[in-house]
């Protein structure tokens, strides 16, 4: 069986709000970007996440989340296709997200983006400027543990792409 070519042009950027203070995540985090490096360039960019008041008004919830935005959007690039994580999102399996990324890889990008928000989630400018939403469930889960959902995800879906196994 031929091997197939890695495609280490290929840029993979995780924005998200926040610093991984736990160091349990920061492991797993460190194990699957050093997974990852063998198929494309990978980079986590932090943004400063706000201190969100105990009772926060609505109003004060948006403004944290506009603030949030704003930084996460001066670290786009206008050569990302922008993958915003949300709740609302398209919900693919694994093989169908492998298959998004073969074809953004092949057809249309060499530089994907998965943006993370913070506890509040995304603003509305960071879902308008993103090229798709992708959720991994209905269900919230705390946004360091997103994280390694996601770099987990993305290195099964290299594997798929590559024919490699992986365990199911």
């Amino acid at each position: 069986m031929k091997k197939r070519k890695r495609n280490k042009n290929m840029k993979i950027t995780i924005l998200c709000v926040g610093r991984i203070k736990e160091k349990f995540y920061s492991q797993a985090i460190a194990e699957y970007v050093k997974r990852l490096g063998r198929y494309c360039q990978i980079a986590i960019v932090e943004v400063a996440d706000e201190k969100t008041p105990e009772k926060a008004s609505e109003k004060e919830e948006l403004q944290i989340k506009e603030k949030e935005g704003q930084r996460l959007l001066d670290k786009m690039k206008d050569d990302m296709y922008v993958i915003a994580l949300a709740i609302n999102g398209q919900q693919p399996d694994s093989v169908g997200l492998a298959n998004k990324m073969k074809s953004l890889m092949t057809y249309q990008t060499s530089h994907i983006a998965f943006v993370i928000g913070g506890s509040l989630g995304l603003s509305e400018s960071v879902l308008n400027r993103a090229d798709e939403q992708l959720s991994f469930s209905k269900m919230t889960f705390p946004h360091q543990l997103m994280r390694v959902i996601l770099l987990e995800q993305i290195y099964r879906s290299f594997r798929i792409i590559h024919g490699e196994p992986y365990h199911k």
